[in-house]
């Protein structure tokens, strides 16, 4: 049992619906930042937002979003996968990562998969017991794709804990490239990312983050943080075509997928497009920014 007084309550983030029509879905920070990683590496992969979809109902019926290390028989990790049925060992299994890249690499060999209905996709991947349990996770994971994929902007805030607790620069840099890639960042920026990240297993999650930067020779070079607090995360114009939508919806995104870190990565401030998410107003809407922040950038300031 847990007392909780003098605030409002445990850590929780809200996903809304841009459709108008009051749906929303609550979850905690820790799922958000594992529902984001599924996002990250799926967009990465270059796969449509169903794809998405598809992979966070199924994490959600067979880990609640969580990377749990315990399951039916040697199953883990957030998909359940199991090391016997070669799936990768149980510490790769463990990384959300890596995790999510053996379920996109099976979904995309299932053909015609974002046509189907979701539980038949799901099930062609995973095998399952009960293959219609995957259906009841639908509405929410269509949520949390439209916010984490940056088709629904300003969805998504969390209200993150506040222990005043500082952040580091070079962490943010370095989840960054673990979900993103390396060309989520400039060389400069990507060279002086940290690797004091941590993954749920309790391991340095420098090894993620490796293991997605070698390409451009940052795994050599992780090192202690740069004094800025604020990280700036570029649009890529070829992203945004001339000022277009999916420029829009990149930026999003990344702006969504640190506000589901900002409990993890003690983010403080997030902007975008000329809106702003703040740890001192968590939990509600996005407000207009005092300072202009344009399409071509994403910033990111930790807590000092």
């Amino acid at each position: 049992m847990q007392y909780v007084s003098g605030g409002g309550g445990a850590p929780r983030c809200v996903v809304r619906s841009a459709e108008g029509d009051g749906a929303t879905y609550e979850l905690s920070p820790e799922q958000a930042v594992n529902a984001a990683t599924i996002s990250a590496v799926g967009t990465s992969r270059g796969l449509p937002e169903r794809a998405v979809t598809i992979a966070l109902a199924t994490a959600l019926q067979e880990s609640a979003l969580r990377n749990i290390r315990y399951g039916d028989r040697d199953s883990l990790g957030l998909f359940q996968q199991r090391p016997s049925q070669g799936w990768g060992t149980q510490k790769q299994i463990m990384d959300p990562g890596y995790a999510s890249e053996k379920f996109y690499e099976h979904l995309e060999k299932v053909p015609g998969y974002s046509r189907l209905p979701l539980t038949v996709a799901a099930q062609r991947v995973q095998r399952s017991g009960f293959p219609q349990a995957y259906a009841k996770h639908e509405p929410d994971a269509a949520l949390l794709a439209a916010a984490l994929t940056g088709r629904a902007p300003a969805s998504l805030t969390c209200s993150p804990p506040r222990d005043a607790q500082p952040g580091r620069p070079a962490d943010v840099r370095a989840a960054l490239i673990r979900d993103f890639g390396a060309d989520v960042l400039p060389k400069a920026q990507a060279a002086g990312a940290g690797a004091g990240v941590r993954n749920e297993a309790g391991e340095a999650d420098a090894a993620g983050a490796v293991g997605r930067a070698d390409a451009a020779g940052t795994s050599a070079r992780l090192a202690a943080a740069p004094a800025a607090a604020t990280v700036t995360v570029p649009v890529p114009a070829q992203a945004a075509g001339v000022g277009g939508a999916r420029g829009d919806r990149r930026g999003w995104e990344l702006a969504h997928w640190a506000v589901a870190h900002a409990s993890k990565l003690r983010i403080e401030e997030v902007a975008y497009a000329g809106r702003v998410w703040t740890a001192a107003n968590a939990g509600r809407e996005w407000r207009s920014g005092n300072e202009p922040s344009t399409s071509a950038e994403v910033r990111i300031t930790t807590a000092q």
